[in-house]
Parts: structure tokens; sequence; C-alpha cells
């Protein structure tokens, strides 16, 4: 099969949220329930990744996993770091983003050839984290998380632990979008980011992937360019993940083997982390 998305320009629109939209890509189902689109912006540069899911679909299950298992049983330690696409592989997933902030055992956050993190590192996520009803992670402090409940609605909601009702949660660090409206942050430097959301109704489920630290070509986005962005594409509500090195978006068409990775991680190849959101499509 071809290159899945070709990111070619086939229309051009005006000013945008403050600043120009110069290109966006074509539309593309590369499985049932999941439609992807790029788009190239000028004034500042940038490159958005974007992925809507349709969580009405019987044949979308949203799902977290972490890296690898446990490496110290009842330990500080709760997974090993995994690169995104090998993750999803192993779950079977069609669809992949990067998930909660995280440390490693030993290391330093760094960017290129300053990264260090790497596969079968320990490491600990810093939000709450459940995987099919198994919680594996909690929180002094709440922290916004994505919610897979028993019932299959989704909500965005802050926790310390994953309540009973719960089956899938992943942590962010930030809200972004609360009742339809951009929430504002002091902070305004730019990074590559990691950005979920939901529609007013619950039905879809929005993903953002942007480019950073790439003068010229994309400079990335602050909490409250990112958070517009969302709310652009629909979102009443949205929270922020992990971002800058660790911001990944890959999709696996039915029946093929390979992920393609959409967007350009900053360590010039994909990094190991602690966990994902993961889309799986029946067949």
């Amino acid at each position: 099969m071809k290159r899945l998305i070709c990111f070619l320009a086939v229309c051009v629109i005006g000013n945008f949220v403050s600043r120009a939209v110069a290109q966006i890509s074509a539309t593309n189902e590369p499985v049932s329930g999941i439609r992807i689109h790029s788009e190239i912006q000028t004034n500042p540069p940038q490159r958005l990744f974007v992925a809507e899911v349709d969580l009405k679909s019987s044949k979308v299950h949203l799902r977290v996993s972490r890296g690898g298992p446990d490496p110290d049983g009842g330990g500080k330690w709760e997974t090993t770091l995994m690169e995104p696409t090998q993750i999803a592989a192993r779950e079977k997933y069609n669809f992949v983003v990067n998930g909660d902030f995280f440390k490693a055992k030993g290391v330093n956050d760094g960017e290129g050839t300053n990264a260090h993190f790497r596969a079968a590192q320990w490491a600990l996520v810093e939000g709450p984290a459940m995987t099919a009803g198994e919680t594996w992670a909690t929180a002094s402090n709440a922290r916004p998380c994505l919610v897979l409940h028993k019932n299959n609605s989704v909500t965005i909601e802050r926790l310390t632990s994953p309540s009973t009702d719960a089956l899938e949660v992943i942590a962010g660090n930030t809200i972004l979008v609360r009742d339809g409206k951009v929430v504002p942050h002091q902070t305004k430097v730019r990074h590559p980011r990691t950005a979920v959301g939901l529609d007013a109704n619950g039905s879809k489920l929005i993903f953002l992937v942007n480019d950073g630290r790439k003068p010229g070509v994309a400079v990335g986005m602050s909490y409250d360019e990112v958070a517009a962005e969302m709310v652009r594409l629909g979102c009443t509500e949205a929270l922020n993940l992990d971002g800058g090195g660790s911001s990944v978006m890959a999709v696996r068409p039915l029946n093929a083997e390979k992920f393609q990775i959409l967007n350009a991680p900053t360590d010039g190849r994909e990094r190991a982390v602690a966990n994902v959101l993961g889309i799986s499509v029946d067949p």
C-alpha cells in the first residue's frame, strides 16, 4: 500500500484563529472509524496531525497500555519504557499516541542526541493509570485524565485514582478546554504537543499532535495555542498529554504489518515511553 498520508496540500484557506492555515491535506480513513488529516500552517510555521475517532462505532475500542511489565513488584517503579509502535504492535492496535508524563530511573530529559530514554528502562507515570480495569498507577495530587467507563462512555475528569466504574484511564498534566472554551495558561512556551479531546455529546474523540523545535518548519505550540486548535476541531473538553520528544502519532491500516509514524519526533526517532493511548478496530 502506498504511504498512507502524503500530506500534499489540496486546498488553501484564509486567516484562522489569528494566523493563516496555509495547506490542509485530504482526509484519509485508514481504518473504519478513524479519520486523519494534516495541516501546514504559516505565521507562525506549524505542522499538525489530526485524528477523529468514532466512539459510537462498535468496532472501535479505546485502550491504555503500559510499556513493559512492572520491574520491581510492589516497589516504586511501575513499568518499563517501550516505543509506542512496539506497544501498539504487541496489543494489536491500529492507532497510537504517546501517553502520560513519566520519570525513568537514572535518566534526565533531553532531546535528539541528548535524549537518553531507551526501551527497558524502569519508569513510572505521573498520573493515575488503568488498563482493562486494573489500576497500576495512582497520584498524590489530582491530575486530568481521559476515562473510559464500563458503560463505554468517555469523560475527562481530575483523579488521584481510577474510580470503580472505570475501565481504562490515562492522565495528562493540564486541562486545555472546558465547556468549549480555552482554559488560559500563564506559560506561553512552545513545544511539540499531544492533546486529546471530546466533542459535545461524547461521540467523537479528537487527537492532535503538532511538531515543534524545527525553525522555519514547525515552531511548536503553547498550551493556549493547542487549546484553540482543539476548540476549532470541535472539542468541548480536552487535556494535554506528554509532549516534546515523546509526541508521536502512528497508524496501521487493517491487514498492514507496520505502523507509519505521521509526525516527526524531535529525537529523530520515536521515544520509548511509559504508556500509550491506543485504538484497535475490528476487521
